[in-house]
């Protein structure tokens, strides 16, 4: 049996409370070895290049919140539900600030209080991811 999921113990993955894996990376870091995902969320203030894999864009300017954000709460949602059996992305140009905060956002629908989503992130992913104040904001009142 194929399992879709990623290795937990895999760089940059994060383990939600109910066990969904998501990968949270920077796009100016390499492609890391092992398995493409089969579901990306990329989150720039540019259209991302082409890959394999089915990807979703969110206009998302450095160290600023999501241009439309109807359409991030669309893109979150689906990402999260994806993770529940399929290997996702979610990744900005640096992995840390708007990566961190969609992480949290994923951490918030996958029931982690939202006064606590920024601290999970921090101690499961990165301790620097959601870079900003009011990216920590827009955690707080998501979604």
């Amino acid at each position: 049996m194929t399992d879709y999921r990623w290795e937990p113990t895999a760089a940059g993955v994060l383990r939600l409370p109910s066990g969904r894996l998501v990968r949270g990376r920077g796009l100016r870091r390499p492609l890391p070895p092992g398995p493409e995902p089969a579901f990306a969320l990329y989150l720039l203030g540019h259209r991302p290049p082409d890959v394999a894999w089915e990807s979703r864009w969110l206009r998302w300017p450095d160290f600023w919140l999501p241009s439309d954000r109807t359409a991030a709460v669309e893109g979150l949602r689906e990402a999260w539900e994806r993770a529940g059996g399929e290997r996702v992305e979610i990744a900005c140009a640096g992995g840390q600030g708007r990566t961190g905060t969609a992480l949290a956002c994923l951490a918030v629908l996958d029931g982690v209080p939202r006064g606590e989503a920024v601290a999970y992130v921090r101690e499961h992913y990165a301790p620097r991811a959601v870079e900003t104040p009011w990216q920590r904001r827009y955690v707080t009142r998501f979604p």
